[in-house]
Order: C-alpha cells, then sequence, then structure tokens
C-alpha cells in the first residue's frame, strides 16, 4: 500500500514484453488473447497485459501439467 492507503496501480506489460517473458512469438500472444486464456486491456490502440493476468496464466499452465 503506498503512503496514501491505495494499493498501487497493475503493471501493465506490452504484448512484446509478454511474448519475451513465455518466449514466444507476439503471434502465439494475440492467439492466447484471442482465445481468452489470457486476459487483457485495451488502451487507444494498444493492447496491455496486466502482471497479474500474466501470473494467472502461468499458473493454470503449471496446473494443467500437474493433473
Amino acid at each position: 500500500m503506498t503512503e496514501l492507503g491505495r494499493t498501487p496501480p497493475p503493471v501493465l506489460l506490452t504484448v512484446d514484453q509478454v511474448a519475451a517473458h513465455l518466449q514466444v512469438s507476439r503471434w502465439t500472444v494475440y492467439n492466447l488473447i484471442r482465445s481468452r486464456e489470457l486476459a487483457s486491456v485495451t488502451i487507444g490502440r494498444c493492447r496491455r497485459i496486466t502482471e497479474s493476468a500474466l501470473h494467472d496464466y502461468i499458473t493454470r499452465l503449471s496446473d494443467l501439467e500437474s493433473a
């Protein structure tokens, strides 16, 4: 929490940053967004992914692997 008692805003990542983190292509990231496996937001013409959405996606992948 910040000094005013508010939580900081979520960090927004670009498609390129997410692709680099997952070690996949931009096309794959856009397909994950299109299929709603990876949540994103649009700001103007830009697509952004929150760190928490990326973390949730990775957690779901891990859960599928262990099942």
